[in-house]
C-alpha cells in the first residue's frame, strides 16, 4: 500500500517517456482547477500538485525516444489513483493527502483523509501489481497486514480524528487469498465504490477496470436516529414570487428518513433573511455615502463590500443550489442566537423572513459529535463553534457557513469536516 515501485505499463509501439508526460499533463489539468473548500483543502490540493510536478521533473530526466532498456519505474499510477478518488462525486472535505497523521494516537501514514458519502474515512490506496503485494512482512516491505493493523488500531483508539471507516483501494485488484484474510481478520467488506459512477465521469482518469475496494467499519457516534425526532410540518404560506420564497420553498418538509440533511449556522440564516440578499443592495449602494457612514459607522466598508458582491452575484440563487431538496436543521444554540440577533438588529422585513425561515427548519438539540468535542478548545476552535459544527457532524450533515476560519482551523488538525461555504451577509435593519 506504499507508493508503488512496480513499472508503469505503456504500449510498445509508442514512446514511453512521451506517454508518461502526457498522462502527467492530463492529470495536472484535472487537478489544477477551482474546487470549493468543501471538496478539498488548499494544502491537500497543493500537495497533490507538488507530487505531480515532482513526477514531471523526474520524467524530464529521460530523453524522448530513448532506447528501450526496460520500463521506467514511475509513481504516476499512484497519483492518478489518488486524483481519481479525490474527484469522485461522493468524496468531500479532503483534509490530508499522502502524509502522516501525527496527531493520531499512533502516527500512521494515510493516503487520504476525507469524507465518503458524508462519513469520515481514512483511505489507503495501492497502485501495485497484485502479484507484488505481500500479506506478511518481507525483506522489501512490512507487509499489507501490518500496515492495515497499525492504521485500524490508530483509528479505533483515536478521539478527535476518529474515522467511521478505513477504506482500502486496490487500483489493479488484489488476489483472492488476501481478500479472504481481509474479510476474516479485519471484517472488511467489499464495496462498489467506482461502479456507481455515471458514464463519462472523468474519462481521462478511468484507466483501470480492476479496482477492488474494501471497507473496515470503525464506528463513531452519528445521528442515525434522526427519524426519531418529530417530523417538520408545513410552515404555512411563504413569500412568493421572489428569491427568498423560492429558496425556502425548495427545502424538504415532512419526515427525515433517507433525506440529505444540511445544518445551518447563524451566518447562513442571516445571509438568507438579510435585506442585502433580498432587494436592498442597489438602493444601499446608491445611498449618499454620508448617510451610509452614519448608519453603519465602522462597518461601512464591510457593508459596501457585501452590497457590491450581491450585485455581482446574488447569493440566494447560489444557496438554493446548495440546499434544494434537502432537510434543513439548526441546533438550539443557533436558534437562540439567531432570534436574539434578529430582535436586536433586524428590520421589519428581515424579522418577517426570519419567522418564515425558522418554520421551515427542524430544530435539534445541541449534540456535538464526540470527535469534534475532543478537539482542544482554542481561540480559533471556540467551544461555541464546536457545538454548532459538531451537531452537524453528529447528523452527518454539512454545515452551511461563512465561518471558514473555523473550517480551516479544523482542517489543519487533520480532521475531515463537511462544510458548505457561502459569502457573508449582514442584517441591514430594513
Amino acid at each position: 500500500m506504499n507508493p508503488p515501485s512496480d513499472l508503469a505499463a505503456v504500449d510498445d509501439d509508442d514512446d514511453e517517456v512521451v506517454q508518461l508526460k502526457q498522462r502527467c499533463t492530463t492529470l495536472r489539468n484535472a487537478i489544477d482547477q477551482p474546487f470549493p473548500s468543501s471538496k478539498i483543502s488548499v494544502s491537500s490540493k497543493l500537495t497533490l500538485l507538488r507530487l505531480v510536478d515532482a513526477e514531471l521533473r523526474f520524467l524530464s530526466r529521460f530523453p524522448p525516444h530513448r532506447p528501450r532498456r526496460g520500463s521506467i519505474s514511475s509513481n504516476l499510477g499512484y497519483l492518478e489513483s489518488l486524483a481519481r478518488i479525490v474527484l469522485h462525486p461522493s468524496v468531500a472535505s479532503v483534509s490530508r493527502l499522502s502524509r502522516p497523521l501525527p496527531a493520531a494516537p499512533v502516527p500512521v501514514h494515510l493516503d487520504l483523509v476525507c469524507t465518503v458519502r458524508r462519513s469520515p474515512a481514512w483511505l489507503l490506496v495501492s497502485d501495485r501489481n497484485p502479484n507484488h503485494i505481500s500479506w506478511l512482512p518481507s525483506r522489501r516491505d512490512k507487509g499489507l497486514r501490518q500496515r492495515i493493523e497499525l492504521v485500524v488500531c490508530a483509528a479505533r483508539s483515536a478521539l478527535a480524528l476518529k474515522p467511521e471507516s478505513v477504506i482500502l483501494v486496490f487500483s489493479h485488484g488484489i488476489g483472492d487469498g488476501i481478500v479472504g484474510k481481509l474479510e476474516t481478520e479485519f471484517g472488511a467488506v467489499e464495496i462498489d465504490f467506482f461502479e456507481e459512477l455515471e458514464d463519462g465521469w472523468i474519462d481521462v482518469l478511468m484507466l483501470w477496470r480492476k479496482d477492488r475496494v474494501f471497507e473496515i467499519n470503525i464506528g463513531v457516534d452519528c445521528g442515525d436516529e434522526l427519524r426519531d425526532l418529530e417530523d417538520l410540518e408545513d410552515g404555512g404560506e411563504v413569500c412568493s414570487g421572489d428569491e427568498f420564497g423560492s429558496l425556502i420553498s425548495s427545502m424538504r418538509l415532512g419526515g427525515v428518513d433517507s433525506v440529505e440533511v444540511v445544518n445551518f449556522d447563524t451566518t447562513a440564516l442571516v445571509a438568507i433573511v438579510s435585506g442585502i440578499s433580498n432587494g436592498s443592495a442597489e438602493r444601499l449602494l446608491n445611498a449618499p455615502e454620508e448617510d451610509m457612514r452614519r448608519r453603519f459607522k465602522s462597518n461601512y466598508e464591510f457593508m459596501v463590500a457585501q452590497v457590491t458582491s450581491e450585485l455581482q452575484l446574488p447569493i440566494l440563487a447560489e444557496l438554493r443550489d446548495a440546499i434544494a431538496g434537502k432537510k434543513g436543521i439548526i441546533c438550539e444554540s443557533v436558534c437562540s442566537e439567531f432570534k436574539e440577533l434578529i430582535t436586536m438588529c433586524g428590520g421589519p422585513n428581515e424579522k418577517l423572513r426570519a419567522e418564515q425561515l425558522i418554520k421551515r427548519l427542524l430544530i435539534v438539540p445541541d449534540c456535538p459529535s464526540t470527535r469534534i468535542m475532543n478537539l482542544p478548545t482554542t481561540r480559533k476552535i471556540a467551544m461555541k463553534n464546536k457545538v454548532v459544527f459538531g451537531t452537524g457532524d453528529y447528523w452527518h450533515a454539512p454545515t452551511l457557513t461563512a465561518n471558514m476560519g473555523f473550517a480551516r482551523a479544523i482542517s489543519q488538525t487533520g480532521m475531515s469536516l463537511l462544510t458548505i461555504e457561502h459569502r457573508p451577509r449582514a442584517l441591514t435593519g430594513d
